[in-house]
């Protein structure tokens, strides 16, 4: 097992509070893209990817890691106190590092219909966010249109993703990861031309 250094944020407060408003904008602002952060020396994980766990996990939190090795686990925890799960209905967030093999959006929490808020958020790590077909984001915090260019989903994503809209307000919200870009989709966007990528 290759080491992984216990090392975070260089400065945690200033760090960690400009990759939570960078989080929040991202968010709220669905098919923009934004730069968060350095990489961490000998970490194998993105430098978004990175700053998006350390920002946002807590004790409270518990995280479902599609390949995370025992050191990444420990790291996490070092760092935040988030505790890792075997089962992805049972994390509040799921970091997923091959994105072309995410399993079925329906294993993951959805929240329930007195808390949606109790949902899982995907943090998804994809080869580029600026290289993929175009498609077309509509909904809350998106003026007109977003045009959206993420690459490395799996064939049917984008259909499986549309269908999840009749849960609503049920449904995961998602981090798209890529270098030290971010892109975030949360559950109220919806994706056009879908009958292209079907």
């Amino acid at each position: 097992m290759s080491a992984v250094p216990a090392a975070g944020f260089a400065d945690p407060v200033h760090d960690a509070q400009l990759a939570f408003r960078t989080a929040l904008e991202a968010m709220s602002r669905p098919g923009t893209l934004h730069s968060l952060g350095q990489p961490i020396e000998g970490l194998p994980l993105g430098a978004a990817l990175a700053q998006l766990l350390l920002t946002l996990t807590d004790e409270d939190t518990p995280v479902w890691w599609q390949h995370g090795t025992p050191a990444l686990r420990q790291w996490l925890r070092f760092h935040t106190g988030a505790r890792s799960v075997d089962e992805p209905a049972e994390a509040s967030f799921a970091v997923i590092t091959a994105a072309a093999d995410l399993p079925p959006l329906e294993r993951f929490c959805p929240g329930t219909l007195q808390a949606p808020e109790h949902s899982c958020t995907l943090l998804l790590e994809v080869p580029s966010l600026a290289a993929g077909e175009p498609l077309q984001a509509r909904g809350p915090g998106i003026r007109d249109s977003a045009t959206l260019r993420i690459a490395g989903l799996a064939e049917g994503f984008w259909a499986e993703w549309q269908a999840s809209h009749a849960a609503f307000p049920q449904g995961v919200d998602i981090f798209f990861t890529s270098g030290s870009q971010v892109l975030g989709l949360p559950r109220t966007a919806r994706i056009g031309r879908l009958q292209e990528i079907q």
